[in-house]
């Protein structure tokens, strides 16, 4: 009897696991974030990359250059965490590494969220046309609702 418990148990995590796969949807419908973006605004070499899409995931990073110095950088990845859901993991210039789960998902526009981070709650990133991406942190902090944002121009990846 103990044995049939336990199959059924198994059966029953399997197919929760299962649902959540099929319900989440895939990491390809990100495939819009793809490639070397510029961020508009800032001293040059200062970027965003985000590799194609490879079995579920899609890995970026970032950097913010002034006077010709790093002075930010993050690896980011998107991926699906062990209950089967789309996630947004940032690992910022020496911060922990932080999770934001998929809320929504369109054409062109993703929104991950972590309402109990303290800032940013949320990030967005909306492709407004084939050469231009918005990248978007928000949230709640002691001043108030507060945002930025990081607009972005493809640029041609550099092997180098």
């Amino acid at each position: 009897m103990k044995l049939q418990g336990r199959l059924l148990a198994a059966m029953l995590v399997g197919l929760l696991a299962s649902a959540a796969l099929a319900t989440s949807p895939p990491v390809r419908d990100l495939y819009f974030m793809a490639g070397c973006w510029s961020y508009d605004g800032h001293d040059a070499g200062s970027m965003e990359q985000w590799m194609s899409p490879v079995n579920g995931e899609l890995i970026g990073m970032s950097r913010i250059v002034s006077d010709n110095k790093v002075v930010a950088f993050e690896y980011m990845r998107i991926a699906r965490n062990k209950a089967g859901e789309l996630e947004f993991v940032a690992s910022p210039s020496g911060q922990e590494t932080t999770h934001f789960r998929l809320v929504s998902l369109g054409q062109s526009e993703v929104v991950f969220e972590n309402r109990g981070h303290d800032y940013p709650q949320r990030i967005i990133y909306r492709l407004i046309d084939a050469t231009h991406l918005l990248g978007r942190i928000e949230g709640r902090t002691d001043e108030g609702e507060r945002h930025v944002d990081f607009p972005m121009t493809k640029i041609a990846c550099d092997p180098s």
